[in-house]
């Protein structure tokens, strides 16, 4: 191991990180006529081009797996349970809670030096036994949403590195926030700040976020959270990071991307491109030729890149895609036609994968 600051060791006759980077430069620079170039060495590691943390979803079985292993502890620095920190696994309909996969996540992403994510501590699609068969008693309510955040963000205190404490909070078309089981018990705001005060309350040093999606395709939608967001600050709510979900079909205009993480980041919060993926079947036009989708989708992925890395530095707080191969994604156990992600089902580097790396290769010079 070198230390800090020191230039790496390479193998006698590899390529330097120092080459690699330079390589990525120069395809870079080269503009559209790349667009015609063999595609990027396969084994770029996308956390080593990324200047803040490049993360991706998980669930614990994928851990087991050691083609899906070998991916993320190649070009992630950062992971996300993508279900198993929710109520959904964790509360029991006694009551009780269940850690063992989330154990198990915390334990991967320590033996390898990445960051853990927390997703998500409420959210209004959830309706667990426990909470159902109180609903006539609001202090005992209260009293159990309380305990269950505490215990929950106690258990990873100083094991993760933020939360998604409240998670899609707006109506799908922006009219309003949601109705649900937490707003109609504790009030449609006050559960959100009881929720953001119990956390802090119980890890003081992790940042906690709202997170929400299709931010970036229903302009009403992306106004309705920049109200939430002003409404919890307000009422002192310790919120303190803005998830943009970023789940986008390949015809998304040109620009939507970049105009969405710009306007989230006028907060001056850190700012999370939390659970970025391009379907390629959701797309209109259908009659569109694939190759046709699956270029844009490269180009969406390259747009969200860009707009991320304008932001100043502080507020970068990570960049994640949700998943890594196209064979475990949802949108492929949706539609066996999609492929959303950056790596197919092999494990093999797609054209998105090649833009990305462009994307923040050329970022990176830009900022020197």
């Amino acid at each position: 191991m070198t230390a800090a600051g020191d230039p790496p060791v390479e193998p006698s006759g590899s390529l330097s990180r120092r080459g690699i980077v330079a390589g990525a430069l120069a395809l870079a620079a080269c503009g559209p006529r790349a667009n015609s170039q063999p595609a990027a060495d396969p084994a770029l590691a996308l956390k080593d081009f990324a200047f803040f943390p490049f993360g991706a979803c998980v669930q614990a079985s994928h851990l087991e797996d050691p083609a899906i292993a070998g991916l993320l502890t190649r070009h992630v620095s950062q992971i996300t349970a993508e279900w198993e920190m929710k109520m959904e696994y964790m509360l029991l309909d006694n009551g009780g809670f269940r850690f063992d996969r989330p154990d198990r996540m915390a334990a991967f992403a320590q033996a390898h030096a990445m960051r853990l994510f927390g997703h998500a501590l409420i959210w209004y699609a959830q309706k667990p036994v426990v909470f159902l068969e109180m609903a006539s008693n609001p202090a005992g309510f209260a009293k159990s949403y309380d305990r269950y955040i505490t215990a929950v963000v106690g258990r990873y205190r100083g094991r993760v590195c933020g939360w998604d404490v409240i998670n899609e909070a707006v109506k799908d078309d922006g009219s309003a926030l949601r109705d649900h089981m937490w707003s109609q018990s504790l009030g449609e705001l006050d559960h959100m700040t009881r929720a953001f005060k119990v956390a802090r309350a119980a890890d003081p040093g992790a940042p906690l976020f709202i997170n929400d999606y299709n931010l970036e395709s229903v302009p009403a939608k992306l106004d309705q959270y920049q109200r939430l967001i002003e409404r919890l600050l307000k009422a002192g709510a310790p919120l303190s990071g803005i998830g943009c979900q970023t789940h986008c079909n390949a015809d998304l205009p040109a620009g939507a991307l970049a105009r969405t993480i710009a306007a989230l980041g006028r907060f001056g919060l850190p700012v999370h491109v939390s659970e970025m993926d391009v379907s390629i079947t959701r797309a209109r036009g259908l009659l569109t030729p694939r190759a046709e989708r699956e270029t844009a989708q490269a180009r969406l992925y390259a747009e969200a890149i860009e707009a991320f890395c304008d932001l100043p530095a502080r507020q970068r707080f990570a960049f994640t895609v949700w998943g890594m191969r196209d064979s475990e994604s949802w949108l492929v156990r949706e539609n066996r036609n999609d492929a959303p992600l950056l790596f197919d089902g092999q494990g093999r580097a797609k054209a998105g994968h090649e833009a990305v790396i462009k994307a923040l290769a050329a970022s990176r010079k830009a900022q020197g």
